[in-house]
């Protein structure tokens, strides 16, 4: 059977208060319970959490969205604080005063003088973009980026000077190895050394392969390790001079490395968690989360604390 609707604006606006009385009869009250429940707790599912820090007995944790979480060494039990205009925090490292610096995508530095507690921001006058932060033994404060640039305050961020190494790479680590000596490595395969301080620099043979290192670690001026995508981990004993690839159980980007008594952890993409052990990466067991891991820090000899994407934060049997 046919049925025949003419032009009725009469039956129209009839049929649709009916279809929309139906719709709205149909629709269960809305429900905010579960998101007010979310954003009572100190980690949100939506927290990017990049960097970690241990201060006394305090860890630290900072994050995107100006989001800073402390907690007891002992007892891990989470204070959230989020810091005004919400910085987005890439970095944070400890320094020798135990004062803590976190460096933001705003060309900020972040200070605590607290354990985290309580914050004061220094502008950075660069237009560079800057990834990585470093703490002198002389506690002063360090941040690296584009164009091989280097900012560095000795006045706890009252003034800073600006230096590049005229490469157009990024540089995406900065180490001390004492008051005088440092190294550098970033983009194609970058890496610099100076032995006064940071005034002067000189770019050594530059990694094969023009490797990025998203992250290095060098135990002392010739030994150290670089690291990448696909689960690359390079290693040198002779100050860069020659690099052996190392066998990993990953092909994940890894993204940070972190060193303590004498262990080498490495942290990655898709959950990743290694450990060096006699020259060879073995993979340590966590949970099974698609998410990349950014930073980690020892507890105590039996804990390690990563963090990453999307409210990562647990602790690692070791």
């Amino acid at each position: 059977m046919f049925i025949k609707i003419t032009n009725n604006r009469h039956l129209r606006s009839t049929l649709v208060f009916a279809l929309t009385t139906f719709l709205a009869g149909c629709e269960a009250p809305l429900n905010l319970e579960g998101v007010e429940t979310e954003m009572s707790k100190a980690v949100h599912r939506t927290d990017q959490l990049l960097g970690v820090a241990v201060s006394q007995d305090q860890v630290v944790v900072v994050g995107s969205d100006g989001v800073v979480l402390t907690s007891p060494v002992s007892d891990l039990k989470w204070q959230r604080q989020q810091l005004s205009n919400n910085p987005n925090f890439v970095d944070i490292k400890l320094c020798p005063d135990q004062s803590l610096i976190a460096l933001s995508m705003e060309r900020q530095l972040w200070i605590s003088e607290d354990q985290g507690q309580h914050w004061r921001s220094s502008d950075i006058p660069t237009r560079e973009s800057l990834t990585s932060v470093a703490c002198g033994p002389d506690n002063s404060y360090w941040a690296a980026g584009s164009f091989s640039t280097l900012v560095s305050s000795h006045d706890k961020g009252a003034s800073w000077n600006e230096q590049s190494l005229n490469e157009d790479a990024a540089i995406s680590s900065v180490q001390f190895f004492d008051s005088q000596n440092l190294i550098a490595t970033g983009e194609f395969g970058l890496l610099a050394r100076s032995e006064d301080g940071g005034e002067n620099w000189t770019l050594l043979d530059p990694i094969p392969n023009e490797f990025f290192p998203m992250t290095s670690y060098f135990s002392d001026p010739s030994t150290g390790w670089v690291a990448g995508l696909g689960g690359t981990i390079l290693y040198t004993d002779d100050a860069g001079q020659s690099w052996q690839s190392q066998e990993t159980p990953t092909d994940s980007p890894i993204y940070n490395f972190y060193a303590r008594d004498g262990r080498l952890f490495a942290f990655g993409d898709h959950g990743t968690v290694l450990e060096q052990q006699h020259s060879l990466w073995r993979k340590l067991d966590t949970p099974n989360i698609p998410v990349y891991l950014r930073d980690g820090k020892q507890l105590d000899e039996k804990r390690l604390l990563v963090s990453g994407g999307w409210g990562a934060l647990f602790t690692v049997d070791i």
